[in-house]
């Protein structure tokens, strides 16, 4: 599943591609993604203008006039976009990959100038709804969502007041999207070895210095994931059609039984299960 770098990375390539455009055709395939097309989604969404497109969290924004339109990509969603006149695929989703399948593209925005949107999705774990703007704050999706963690409102307060007196670890706490939002089990074990935490250890006995280095390392990480196109796992590749490169600076994940990457330390990683997660950790430098 995309985390929030990767789905930045999507967000900002539609917004160059797209931002502006007028919707002029929709065209469903199969309306069976997690949940279900409404009947009248095609006839909400032709003429209207893409006002905007922004992030929040792993979700996508697509604003017009009255409504927008919510996205989640889900494990395995993706976006293609065609020109129209030569049938010609353009490199812009991070999960560009030419030989998608394309009895699982969903749904088609044809747009005015002369791009086609195209959704692919093959588990169809992502979502496609549309709200009133009026919904926005209320949204079940969205309102109970924690900071996003490149804004000022992670902060140490903030921090503190979400863990003091709790007894939950560390790991799982950074994983609660009520909490910090769009953070997965790929930054979260990067995060914690370079703040030198066990990802095991009780949010109670966090020292304020402990915090700031959190907050530090979680801004610094997901920026130079972004920077670096994301982390390509398996076939994902950024909006240049060039595979994402911060998977080459993984220190822990996927790493179990490798020296430790600090000079000065001896350690090896290792793995543990935390509610149903593999999590790496160095066993020396990480206490």
């Amino acid at each position: 599943m995309p985390e929030l770098p990767e789905v930045e990375i999507i967000k900002r390539s539609l917004f160059r591609m797209i931002n502006k455009e007028k919707i002029i055709d929709v065209r469903i395939s199969n309306k069976k993604l997690r949940y279900k097309l409404h009947s009248s989604f095609i006839k909400d969404l032709i003429g209207e203008k893409i006002l905007n497109i922004s992030r929040r969290s792993k979700y996508i924004i697509f604003y017009f006039k009255n409504k927008f339109l919510l996205i989640h990509l889900g494990m395995t969603g993706k976006f293609f976009i065609k020109r129209i006149k030569d049938n010609k695929l353009t490199k812009t989703s991070f999960y560009y990959n030419l030989n998608f399948i394309r009895k699982h593209n969903h749904v088609h925005f044809l747009l005015n100038n002369g791009l086609m949107l195209i959704y692919n999705d093959v588990r169809r774990f992502g979502f496609m709804k549309l709200y009133k703007n009026s919904e926005l704050k209320t949204n079940s999706f969205i309102k109970k969502l924690g900071v996003e963690p490149l804004s000022n409102n992670l902060n140490i307060n903030y921090f503190r007041q979400f863990t003091i007196k709790k007894k939950r670890n560390i790991k799982n706490t950074l994983m609660d999207q009520t909490f910090i939002s769009g953070l997965g089990n790929i930054y979260v074990n990067e995060i914690l070895f370079m703040t030198k935490i066990h990802p095991l250890t009780k949010c109670s006995n966090l020292k304020n210095s402990d915090i700031s280095k959190l907050i530090f390392s979680i801004k610094k990480i997901l920026n130079f994931s972004i920077l670096k196109g994301g982390s390509s796992i398996k076939d994902f590749e950024n909006i240049s059609g060039k595979k994402g490169s911060f998977q080459q600076f993984f220190a822990v994940y996927n790493k179990e039984n490798s020296n430790c990457s600090r000079i000065s330390c001896t350690g090896k990683i290792k793995k543990i299960i935390i509610s149903n997660r593999s999590s790496f950790y160095c066993g020396k430098c990480q206490k």
